[in-house]
C-alpha cells in the first residue's frame, strides 16, 4: 500500500479530565502514527462534565505540548465524521480492564457500521495507570485526595482550587 501522505490517527475522548493514563496512551500513538490528533468532546451526552471545554482543551494542551506530532481538537459530530474531517483511517483507544473492553467493544461495531474503513486501535494501559480513571480522580479529589499523580499538573491545581478544604462523607448508617 503506498502512502499519499502522513498517516493520521485520532485518539477521541472527554478528556473531563486528562489523567496520565490518558497521556501515556497518546503519546505511545504519537510514536507510531505521523500525526495524531487528540479529539474533545464538546458536549458528551453520557456523562456529565466537570470541566470545560476551554479547560479541558488547556489541561490536554499543556500535558502535550511537548510531543511535536500532535494536535488537540474540539469536535460536536459522531467521531467517524470527525475522523473523516481530518483524514484519518484509524481510533485509538486506551483499554485499562475488562470493563472498557466491554464499552470499547459496543462503539467499535457501531463505528464499524457508519464507518467501514476506519479502524480502531487499542492500546493496553500501562501498568502504572491502570487502575485510573477520569471519574475515579473527580472522586478522590472532591472528597481533599491527592490526585498529584494521576493527572498533569494544571488539573491537580486546579482540583486544589475547586475543593480546598476536605469535604467529609454523610453516614452510611445512623449508628455512624
Amino acid at each position: 500500500m503506498s502512502r499519499a501522505g502522513p498517516v493520521t490517527a485520532i485518539c477521541p475522548g472527554s478528556y473531563d479530565p486528562v489523567t496520565n493514563g490518558h497521556v501515556d496512551v497518546i503519546r505511545r500513538a504519537s510514536g507510531i502514527f505521523d500525526r495524531v490528533v487528540v479529539g474533545v468532546v464538546r458536549e458528551p451526552t453520557h456523562k456529565g462534565l466537570m470541566f470545560t471545554v476551554d479547560e479541558r482543551v488547556a489541561f490536554l494542551r499543556h500535558a502535550l505540548s511537548g510531543i511535536e506530532n500532535v494536535e488537540v481538537e474540539v469536535f460536536a459530530e459522531l467521531v467517524v465524521d470527525f475522523a473523516r474531517r481530518w483524514g484519518a483511517r484509524t481510533m485509538v483507544k486506551g483499554l485499562r480492564a475488562i470493563s472498557d473492553f466491554e464499552w470499547e467493544f459496543q462503539m467499535h461495531h457501531l463505528n464499524r457500521t457508519l464507518a467501514p474503513e476506519i479502524e480502531t486501535m487499542y492500546l493496553i494501559a500501562n501498568s502504572q495507570y491502570s487502575f485510573v480513571s477520569s471519574s475515579g480522580v473527580k472522586e478522590i479529589a472532591s472528597f481533599g485526595g491527592n490526585v498529584d499523580e494521576l493527572v498533569p499538573a494544571p488539573v491537580a491545581r486546579r482540583f486544589r482550587e475547586l475543593f480546598p478544604a476536605p469535604r467529609h462523607g454523610a453516614p452510611v448508617s445512623p449508628q455512624e
